[in-house]
């Protein structure tokens, strides 16, 4: 088996898939389950990931991404959607999930529950959805490396129509908003102008900055 880095230079943002070969469910099952299982800012998971497979949906979604053929070349498209706003609802629907799994009711545990609530909700939806989209690009970047591992190709997207995407998958409803796209399919070398080139990176001495 390939190491992570080995793997990190074999992926790529993939330009064109195949529309003959469909990413099997446990590939797709263990790229999920690593997004479930990554980190996000005091636990809270404020996003959710919406898996669409249905075909006339992602021919949708489509025109709305700048009519990027891997939205429909790919088998699988995952939504990343991050919640419209930090609610008391959510926040302790969270920690009670905590408590009810661990068995366990922690006094610390339970102040920082109370700071949470004495602050987040009070915070405009317009922050707080800010906040929870980029815990949603925590989730998405663990996405990329798992895919990675098990050789799966994908394009991470935000050249796409947030309120109409909301608009098709009805996200709006649910207390979600849209935050970034990802196909997930197998690469088609002959029609990928960039599957060949060299993966480019700035030098880890431009890149790095050690305080010592």
């Amino acid at each position: 088996m390939k190491n992570l880095i080995q793997l990190l230079k074999w992926r790529y943002a993939t330009k064109k898939m195949t529309s003959t070969k469909s990413v099997p469910e446990e590939k797709v099952e263990h790229i999920l389950e690593a997004v479930r299982l990554t980190a996000t800012s005091s636990g809270l998971q404020p996003y959710e990931v919406i898996v669409v497979t249905n075909p006339e949906v992602r021919e949708k979604i489509k025109p709305i991404a700048w009519n990027q053929a891997q939205i429909t070349d790919g088998s699988h498209l995952l939504v990343f959607a991050a919640w419209d706003n930090y609610t008391e609802e959510r926040i302790n629907m969270m920690f009670d999930l905590v408590n009810d799994e661990r068995q366990i009711k922690n006094e610390g545990w339970e102040n920082y529950r109370q700071m949470l609530l004495s602050n987040y909700p009070k915070r405009d939806a317009e922050t707080n959805f800010q906040h929870a989209a980029r815990q949603a690009y925590i989730g998405l970047g663990t996405a990329l490396i798992a895919a990675a591992e098990v050789e799966v190709d994908c394009t991470p997207m935000e050249g796409f129509d947030p309120a109409a995407l909301d608009e098709i998958l009805d996200l709006r409803s649910r207390g979600l908003r849209s935050v970034v796209i990802l196909p997930l399919g197998y690469r088609e070398e002959e029609g990928d102008w960039l599957v060949n080139l060299k993966k480019v990176r700035r030098p880890r001495e431009e890149f790095v900055t050690e305080v010592a």
